[in-house]
């Protein structure tokens, strides 16, 4: 057996990107692409985005093209994964009851997976990383937004119709602001990478209205401008021992604390997987948020519960899809 054998494909498709990754059966990502993706064109240009992006990948290694046994691919929702049918992403207006794992399986001649992002990302963690030797898994990637994945016995929980893992659509304040699915209080824009620029900005304001000092790191990289900190920037001001965003960072613990009690309450997953843009800011909190959940669980052995960082950052799309192609035994 070669370092060759078993060679998957996973495509990861945004609304700017179409990235595609050769993975091997341990999860390794041996080569990858990138391409642009044309989200406002007609369905055939989206298409031919997605090809490129594969196609490109072969042709860097032209030998693995007849040993892939698989394409999986994580493309935003809501879609079908028992069908491929891409249903109506507002990301991808190219697309509408698109059959996108049909067409691409036509063109290659091997199976095709399409899944949401989340829900393949809690996959591959299951089978190559931080999930590795768990039987159930709840996955978060917190980043832009929040999406969460679900994994019993290595296998997603889709629900009855697919629908189901919308765990960062579940609102933990009636009165909290409207989150972009409609809801108040939904623990994505509460939580998420805007939502904690907005409480630093808020944090920020106050404080300049209030003459305090001294003044916070946070301006240094957004040049005195409030309005221009982001949370890459409320992460950089924290690891320099900026007490503001200390602060801000903080209370956004305690919010993903209170949720997550919701998560461990009503599923009590063997492990609890953080991933996603912001992870790396939240890890030295994650005690924290493991302490919280002990005061808001009803489930007294909720500490049992490990909470983990992601073996896979930006690569999970990639990861994912790979995973949702192959047949692991591990």
């Amino acid at each position: 057996m070669t370092e060759m054998d078993g060679l998957v494909v996973g495509v990861d498709i945004g609304g700017t990107k179409v990235a595609a990754g050769l993975v091997d059966r341990n999860g390794e990502i041996k080569a990858q692409t990138r391409t642009p993706m044309v989200a406002n064109g007609d369905a055939g240009a989206g298409l031919r985005a997605v090809l490129s992006a594969i196609d490109l990948l072969f042709a860097q290694d032209a030998k693995a093209r007849p040993l892939i046994r698989g394409i999986g691919i994580c493309a935003p929702g809501p879609l079908d994964p028992a069908t491929g049918v891409v249903i109506n992403p507002p990301n991808l207006p190219c697309w509408r009851s698109f059959p996108l794992a049909a067409e691409v399986a036509g063109i290659y001649r091997v199976p095709v997976k399409v899944e949401n992002d989340a829900n393949a990302a809690a996959l591959a963690e299951a089978y190559w990383g931080a999930g590795r030797g768990y039987r159930h898994i709840f996955y978060a990637g917190i980043g832009t937004g929040i999406g969460t994945g679900i994994v019993f016995a290595k296998r997603i929980y889709n629900g009855r119709t697919g629908a189901a893992a919308e765990g960062g659509h579940m609102s933990i304040d009636y009165r909290g602001p409207r989150c972009g699915c409609g809801k108040p209080g939904c623990i994505e824009v509460l939580a998420a990478g805007p939502a904690i620029a907005r409480r630093a900005r808020a944090l920020l304001t106050s404080k300049q209205a209030s003459k305090q000092s001294p003044r916070s790191s946070m301006l240094d990289p957004a040049n005195g401008n409030i309005d221009a900190v982001t949370s890459e920037i409320v992460g950089q001001a924290y690891l320099a021992g900026d007490l503001l965003a200390k602060q801000t960072l903080q209370e956004t613990v305690d919010l993903l604390s209170l949720w997550l009690s919701n998560i461990a309450d009503l599923l009590e997953p063997d492990v609890i997987i953080i991933g996603g843009g912001v992870a790396a800011m939240l890890s030295p909190f994650f005690d924290d948020i493991r302490k919280g959940l002990a005061g808001y669980c009803i489930n007294s052995r909720c500490q049992e519960i490990p909470l983990l960082k992601a073996r896979y950052g930006a690569d999970s799309g990639i990861a994912g899809g790979a995973a949702l192609c192959s047949e692991c035994s591990n």
